[in-house]
């Protein structure tokens, strides 16, 4: 190769040294840069061909090397719809390619991005810090099941959420095999039961005071109707013989003589000398149509199950209520949203109810550093990266947290002490075949 050859090299090898330090100024600007991914050099050597006994090291080619594998610390936030991922993976997002009558128009593409800064726009859609839009899947608010297999972008509804009427209360409970009623007294066996002639049927204003007196509390919640007007259904229970039990509910709050105060299920409740449920066999009670105070709600089912009600001897002679819940809400307002830790996005109301409205869908590839990165910390698929493997899972997502820069500034410093001696010895190169041309050109004088 001769001094052209070295001269050449040195030029290589101080484009090669510019390039790395292209890299890691790239790098340091981008420390704080929320969800970055560093970008290393590499250097490939060049060799020319030639006999073995006269090789040469030859120039040096500089390539970028990506480091998309490589997670950044995780950071916790207050902002419930800032999101992170721990492991691989990213999130499926889309920009916009422009505007119609006021309204984003979005082309259906996919990137990918790790940056999880994501907050709700005026139109209910969440977008990152890149101008980026967050894509998943619908959720069935009844089942809060996944719907569909094709991302799309996330749109949170600000309208009120709709009444749920009630139509099954989970009801779970011990009767004390002695209740202690206000009538019973120690010295009067069977003072604790409830009068034949009130026994199985509802109970009338004229007679309210003596069912008060002979039962006991059996717990009380809130039910609603179709239009969610909410209802206080109370309980109690009244012991008719040695283990059988009837069921009431409050209807009317201040019932007149002839009204029917409390309301009989329709369904006697007897247990066996263990304390187990033998009657009835079936796992629901139907309450038919509930009326509390003019508020009128159809086919609620009481589910106790096998064994959810039994008779166990208890000192207190109360009812100890294990489980009292129902599946119905009023209508409420739209306060927020957040992405829980298994990447549901979930929006709250004004009614304390929470709606899982949709499932943050991530993406991961075989070849995941032959991404082609673009602004804003995004990645576009390559024939290199290969196909994006779709995943609903939720696996490795973390709400209210959000992945920083993979970058470590003291090696990155470091490199760049590297880099700049390198730069300047190959300038040195440069400078000794200069003189060493100047040599050669003296001998010809």
């Amino acid at each position: 190769m001769g001094i052209y050859g070295a001269l050449s090299s040195a030029v290589t090898g101080l484009r090669a040294q510019a390039h790395s330090l292209e890299n890691i100024s790239g790098n340091i600007a981008n420390s704080q840069t929320t969800g970055y991914k560093r970008i290393e050099t590499d250097f490939l050597d060049l060799i020319p061909d030639a006999p073995v006994s006269r090789q040469v090291p030859g120039a040096v080619l500089a390539q970028s090397r990506s480091t998309n594998d490589v997670q950044g610390d995780i950071k916790t936030v207050t902002n419930e719809t800032f999101v992170a991922l721990n492991g691989n993976g990213f999130f499926v997002v889309e920009p916009t390619v422009g505007q119609s009558d006021g309204q984003p128009v979005f082309a259906g593409t996919n990137f990918y991005t790790r940056r999880g800064d994501f907050e709700i726009d005026k139109a209910g859609r969440l977008v990152n810090g890149a101008g980026y839009y967050l894509k998943g899947l619908d959720v069935d608010p009844g089942t809060g099941n996944v719907s569909g297999s094709v991302p799309k972008i996330i749109e949170i509804s600000n309208a009120f959420l709709e009444a749920r009427p009630t139509t099954t209360i989970n009801y779970g409970a011990n009767l004390p095999q002695l209740p202690k009623t206000a009538n019973y007294k120690p010295t009067e066996p069977g003072s604790e039961l409830l009068r034949v002639d009130l026994q199985g049927r509802d109970i009338m204003g004229e007679h309210e005071d003596e069912f008060i007196n002979s039962s006991i509390y059996g717990g009380a919640t809130t039910i609603y109707a179709e239009n969610g007007a909410p209802a206080d259904l109370q309980f109690r229970w009244a012991k008719a013989d040695g283990d059988t039990w009837n069921l009431y509910y409050l209807t009317k709050s201040e019932a007149a003589d002839d009204q029917a105060a409390w309301k009989w299920v329709d369904q006697d409740f007897s247990f066996g000398s263990n304390g187990v449920m033998e009657n009835p066999t079936t796992d629901t009670t139907n309450l038919n149509t509930v009326n509390i105070n003019g508020v009128a709600i159809a086919n609620v089912s009481l589910s106790h199950g096998a064994q959810g009600l039994s008779q166990f001897a208890d000192v207190n002679g109360a009812v100890s209520v294990s489980t009292l819940s129902q599946n119905g809400y009023g209508a409420g307002e739209f306060v927020a949203v957040a992405i829980d830790d298994s990447g549901r996005v979930v929006a709250s109301y004004s009614n304390g109810e929470r709606i899982d409205v949709a499932q943050v869908v991530t993406a991961q590839f075989n070849a995941v550093n032959k991404l082609k990165r673009l602004d804003g910390g995004i990645f576009s698929g390559t024939s290199e990266s290969g196909e994006a493997i779709l995943d609903i899972s939720g696996s490795g997502i973390i709400g209210a947290a959000l992945e920083a820069s993979n970058t470590d500034i003291s090696d990155e410093f470091t490199k760049l002490i590297v880099t700049q001696q390198a730069y300047a010895a190959s300038t040195r190169i440069v400078s000794t075949a200069d003189e060493m041309l100047q040599e050669s050109l003296s001998m010809v004088r």
